[in-house]
């Protein structure tokens, strides 16, 4: 099980916590590639214009999973919150795209 999504956090702190113990940086990297159909779906959903909703799907998808690795990954080091939570996402190559979720993993208690 992995920190739960009410104790992950872009803010620097919990309200109605404290935090007692830094264990430093959380991470959860994906590297995700289309696939051709997708390719060619998103290629024509591009011809008529507007939101290509098989990419914004892939992308989506991508950003959950490597937020749900950072997650367990904070679990792992001890932390029971991740706090700074922020995205990061670069191309890699034609199609493949990694997405990388990073914070800081901290053990909390209520105030």
């Amino acid at each position: 099980m992995a920190v739960q999504n009410t104790m992950i956090t872009t803010a620097f702190e919990l309200p109605g916590y404290r935090i007692v113990k830094n264990l430093g940086m959380s991470r959860g990297i994906i590297v995700r590639s289309r696939s051709i159909i997708g390719t060619i779906g998103g290629g024509l959903q591009t011809i008529l214009g507007g939101n290509i909703t098989l990419f914004t799907s892939l992308c989506e998808r991508a950003r959950a999973d490597a937020f749900e690795l950072m997650a367990k990954n904070a679990e792992a080091m001890g932390g029971n919150a991740v706090i700074g939570v922020r995205y990061d996402a670069t191309g890699v190559g034609s199609g493949i795209t990694e997405v990388l979720a990073y914070g800081t993993a901290v053990v909390v208690e209520k105030i």
